[in-house]
């Protein structure tokens, strides 16, 4: 029994530490692109990952891979939809006077990095010696333009996670209202592309669908609010939403996004601490340990035939790099920047644009939204495989960029107050 309290202690420990979650996320993203390429291990790989598995008496069935993205990344939307309700009830999104510029911000930075992603398709597929119109993989492959900038939506998230987590290991001595900054950020950032989720990946099948995960998210709301919540009928109630948007044709992760948002995140029944942050702190270990971790291991898992550095010349690897390591911080520091000199909005208290350039930095890391964005964007293998790549590889020049940058700052700003 007490070995048990303490596993449990030192997991919930590990969860909660940002910068253990993300490498952990981390380390599972490489080991899926190294075992999905071994020769000794792929076929193994490709077998787990398309091992089907199904719901006795229904017609849900799903690969392994597809659990993993459909079933298994729910657990850490519902995480998200609870931080956001918390957010928008009491923390940095309650008084959007105060958040306004970081949100601001957020859309600029989901905004610039289409326009970078398209227009580096665009040059490749006009340049001379090339096929007009076409797009030339690194596999030897050509596709047409337009199916290439189908994944314009790839590089507009930032992955919170990962993000914060480098703020962890290279920003100790900052302010508390940069971290707040780009908590607000990211928060609105995930918001928008849930919105993104649902409007542009979606394929509407029947509205009774609708109308079923409408009544489900309505007794959800009455039973979670019962003095004494009666769990099997909240799993239950869950499951059936899950169901619901599933066949509704919306991506089925969403609904922990809208079961989160239902849930109260004020004093109720008496008690000393909100349902949402309750229910937060019990979802996360399961969201930073197990959800995220599988989802990076399979969604990076896709076996590449032309494993070389030829495959980082490819275009949708380019316009990527391009997108999220250039765009997302050109859009944040533009967007910050007219905000405050044109807008006459103001930053943060101690907080100016030039501060928040590392930082900047960080919201080009996209990774498991920017994932699960190719897997929908893209039906073409040869594009998701190499899409992925192109977000882990920008995903770790933003990373080594903005932990550069944050230590910088952090060691000045250590310097002024010695």
């Amino acid at each position: 029994m007490v070995i048990a309290r303490k596993t449990g202690t030192v997991i919930k420990h590990v969860a909660a530490s940002e910068r253990a979650a993300g490498l952990i996320m981390l380390g599972c993203a490489i080991l899926g692109l190294v075992l999905a390429n071994m020769p000794a291990t792929s076929h193994g790989f490709e077998v787990l990952e398309q091992w089907v598995l199904g719901i006795p008496g229904t017609n849900i069935q799903l690969s392994v891979g597809h659990w993993a993205q459909d079933g298994l990344l729910t657990v850490f939307f519902l995480a998200v939809g609870l931080d956001l309700k918390l957010e928008l009830t009491g923390g940095s999104l309650a008084n959007p006077k105060a958040a306004a510029v970081p949100m601001l911000c957020a859309v600029g930075g989901m905004m610039v990095p289409p326009v970078l992603f398209v227009s580096v398709l665009s040059i490749f597929a006009f340049a001379p010696g090339t096929q007009e119109g076409m797009v030339h993989l690194a596999s030897g492959a050509d596709v047409p333009l337009s199916e290439a900038i189908s994944g314009w939506a790839v590089p507009t998230a930032t992955d919170i996670a990962f993000s914060l987590a480098v703020l962890a290991l290279f920003a100790k001595a900052l302010p508390i209202s940069i971290r707040a900054f780009l908590m607000t950020l990211a928060t609105v950032d995930d918001l928008l592309a849930i919105i993104v989720i649902a409007v542009f990946f979606s394929a509407l099948n029947s509205v009774w669908w609708f109308v079923g995960l409408v009544v489900c998210a309505a007794i959800w709301a009455f039973v979670i609010r019962m003095p004494r919540v009666p769990w099997p009928i909240v799993v239950l109630v869950g499951v059936l939403a899950w169901v619901c948007m599933l066949e509704f044709g919306v991506h089925p992760t969403l609904s922990g996004v809208v079961l989160g948002l239902l849930t109260p995140a004020q004093l109720i029944h008496g008690e000393t601490k909100p349902r949402a942050q309750r229910y937060l702190n019990g979802v996360q270990p399961w969201s930073a340990l197990v959800a995220l971790p599988v989802f990076a291991f399979f969604a990076t898992g896709v076996r590449i035939e032309t494993l070389s550095l030829q495959l980082f010349g490819s275009p949708i690897v380019i316009a990527l790099i391009v997108a999220l390591v250039i765009g997302k911080p050109l859009g944040i520091l533009i967007t910050a920047w007219v905000s405050t000199h044109v807008g006459r909005l103001a930053m943060p208290r101690g907080v100016s644009v030039r501060d928040i350039i590392p930082t900047a930095f960080a919201c080009g890391i996209g990774f498991t939204v920017s994932f699960l964005i190719a897997s929908l964007a893209f039906h073409n293998p040869e594009l998701s495989a190499e899409s992925r790549i192109g977000v882990l590889t920008a995903s770790l020049i933003a990373a080594v960029l903005s932990g550069i940058l944050l230590s910088v700052q952090s060691k000045r700003i250590q310097a002024e107050h010695e």
